[in-house]
């Protein structure tokens, strides 16, 4: 009997503890992995994709990664926001792991659609609002003009920030210029893009031709009527100047021939380079300076025949159609 409480009682403290070695057996696993990762997962390669306006070094630097990083304990999001912050051009990254050893930065970079004045100095921006770069007027040559808003403490690598009152404005920007680069259409904004207005949004578009969107609108719908209202126009014949009016409620596109301006408004011109003036070639023949040539050994002056053409070098001259007679 005594024997059989031994074993009966041996059966049960192996089972009370069974699950406990089982969970510290797992953790004991788990460990060793992520020990194992530490030590021997780390970064000697790293490769980018996508760049083009900056090189592959420029982008790892910008990232702060060095070889020999581990390829486990580094903040994807932290080393984005980096190279988001440092180099303004690149619009969006992704960041993943190869094993055993590879870091890939897959880049998306913007252009500049729009510009704003501000200090005296031209801050272009991207479909996002983000400000790229900061230049004179030969930076923002053929980008148009944002009008109707005033940035404050505009910085390169940072959305543009406006005041409490203009918040709405400039949100409503941002889905305006995403809209026209679904639409492929960023190439054609010109002169200016003028949110004045509460209700509306005025811009050029082509080099004559001046649309009005509903400010509150949804975008998409309106450049989905603008594509389709120019290729009517283009079929028919109908030339792009003028106002192209879609900010009615009925839907109902008008084309005003006179064409809207913004009061007051005016290009700006790119800033002249001066020109270094050509110097004069040294006269030849020896002479120095303050020395006069005596008129009487000079030679006399011939009078010139002009040169027969070269036959070969004969301008050709286009053909005129005969007069008909009368």
């Amino acid at each position: 009997m005594a024997a059989r409480r031994n074993r009966r009682g041996r059966r049960r403290n192996r089972g009370r503890f069974g699950g406990l070695y089982k969970l510290l057996s797992i953790l004991l696993i788990f460990a060793a992995i992520l020990v194992g990762c530490i030590i021997f997962f780390r970064v000697n390669t790293m490769v980018v994709t996508g760049n083009s306006r900056y090189t592959q070094e420029e982008i790892i630097a910008a990232a702060g990664v060095e070889h020999g990083d581990n390829l486990f304990t580094l903040n994807k999001y932290q080393i984005a926001d980096r190279i988001l912050t440092q180099l303004p051009y690149v619009d969006d990254v992704t960041i993943s792991r190869k094993l055993p050893d590879t870091l890939i930065f897959e880049v998306a970079e913007s252009t500049g659609v729009a510009w704003v004045e501000s200090g005296g100095s031209y801050w272009l921006i991207n479909n996002n609002c983000k400000v790229l770069e900061v230049g004179d007027a030969s930076l923002v040559q053929g980008k148009p003009q944002l009008l109707g808003i005033t940035p404050e403490n505009p910085t390169v690598g940072n959305t543009l920030t406006v005041a409490p009152e203009q918040q709405a404005k400039l949100e409503r920007l941002q889905a305006f210029l995403q809209a026209i680069q679904a639409r492929v259409m960023t190439g054609s904004l010109s002169a200016f893009i003028d949110l004045t207005a509460d209700n509306e949004i005025r811009f050029g578009y082509g080099a004559n031709l001046t649309v009005v969107f509903p400010m509150n609108g949804d975008f998409n719908d309106a450049t989905y009527e603008l594509k389709r209202t120019l290729e009517t126009m283009d079929e028919r014949g109908i030339t792009r100047t003028g106002t192209l009016d879609l900010n009615y409620e009925s839907r109902e596109v008008h084309l005003l021939p006179e064409r809207w301006m913004p009061e007051g408004w005016s290009p700006v011109e790119a800033p002249v380079e001066p020109t270094e003036p050509t110097q004069q070639p040294e006269a030849s023949g020896g002479e120095t300076e303050g020395t006069v040539t005596d008129e009487s050994t000079a030679a006399p002056e011939t009078s010139e025949t002009p040169a027969s053409p070269d036959p070969s070098h004969t301008p050709m001259v286009p053909e005129q159609a005969p007069e008909q007679a009368e």
